[in-house]
């Protein structure tokens, strides 16, 4: 599959390189983000890394003023071709702690967040090749395109980027889907080969309501099957969701979740919201250690988006509370809970 694979790449290149030759250049852009934040656990706990107690991705450092990433991203459309290269310096350019593996941080602060090609061979069908943004789930790395800063269980544990080729289909403007061969998640080099089938489903039923649903699965990565949705019913008001069903190769656990996000934009500068998740890990049986039973969390934010031009400074409060005690109540972590709390005021520019 991997050679065939690549043989319809290069020819397809080969048929682009052509055609693009005499195509208008529309220049080179330039956009991105840089965020910094604060944040203080209610419980004064941190570790020895200085990470406080709530273990998703990203705004994890404990009572520091702490950078999150510079992202910067290039793109060019000559025609009916196009590239984007997306890389980023930071503590948020790669994937922090998963829920329940507080073992699991890895040291690296530079990341590709994209870098693929792109071909249009009419208005209804496209190709892309390379390294790309999931299209599972609904939050994503870069904060200029969360409204949350803090973010979701279902971020933290699904995919971030998937590697590979994609078919874009675009029926109408209310209908389109895509289908595409990709390496395991999150890697630009697949060892085992290409690896995983992927595919999405877009529908707008209504003006103001898009609907994704997404599939994706291989070995030894598991099947995510995933519902993004959002619906700007007035000028003011946006409600999103996300609901997300995980199972792990030859059933040993997975999760699935749903999150909820009402939003409202009281003024062009002033915007309020609130993302509510249930997160549920399920149960296995694992060959060395018997049973795993599954754990849950409820976790509930409210945020606030104050925008002057391209910089939004973001105030949020997040309480979580949890099936089993692994939060900590004290600053020592003698004392096991079952919830946390925490507050963060943030800075994001976008360029």
């Amino acid at each position: 599959m991997k050679k065939l694979s690549l043989l319809i790449l290069s020819l397809i290149l080969s048929v682009i390189i052509v055609k693009a030759q005499d195509e208008e250049d529309e220049g080179l852009q330039i956009s991105g983000s840089v965020d910094t934040y604060w944040k203080y656990d209610f419980s004064g706990y941190k570790d020895a890394g200085g990470i406080g107690n709530i273990p998703t991705s990203f705004a994890d450092e404990q009572n520091s003023i702490s950078i999150g990433m510079i992202d910067v991203a290039l793109s060019q459309t000559v025609g009916k071709a196009s590239f984007v290269g997306e890389f980023a310096f930071g503590p948020r350019s790669f994937k922090s702690i998963p829920l329940f593996q507080p073992d699991g941080e890895d040291d690296a602060y530079v990341g590709i967040q994209n870098l693929y090609a792109s071909y249009a061979f009419s208005d209804l069908f496209s190709l892309t090749a390379g390294y790309m943004g999931t299209f599972v789930g609904y939050e994503v790395i870069s904060p200029a395109g969360n409204f949350n800063y803090s973010t979701s269980y279902l971020f933290t544990n699904g995919p971030f980027q998937n590697s590979g080729i994609k078919a874009d289909f675009t029926v109408s403007d209310r209908f389109a889907f895509m289908v595409g061969l990709f390496n395991d998640w999150n890697v630009y080099q697949d060892f085992n080969g290409i690896s995983d089938f992927g595919a999405q489903v877009y529908l707008m039923p209504i003006d103001g309501w898009d609907i994704y649903v997404n599939f994706i699965t291989g070995d030894p990565s598991g099947t995510v099957i995933d519902l993004t949705t959002g619906w700007q019913i007035t000028d003011g008001l946006y409600i999103g969701l996300n609901a997300a069903d995980y199972t792990a190769k030859d059933d040993a656990g997975g999760y699935t979740g749903v999150a909820l996000y009402p939003q409202y934009a009281f003024s062009d500068g002033f915007e309020l919201g609130v993302r509510y998740e249930n997160f549920k890990f399920k149960e296995f049986s694992d060959e060395n250690f018997g049973p795993i039973s599954s754990q849950s969390v409820n976790a509930f934010t409210v945020t606030a988006n104050l925008k002057a031009g391209p910089l939004t400074v973001i105030p949020e409060f997040r309480i979580d509370g949890a099936s089993d005690e692994f939060f900590y109540s004290d600053s020592a972590g003698n004392d096991p809970s079952k919830s946390a709390s925490q507050f963060l005021i943030a800075a994001v520019y976008a360029f």
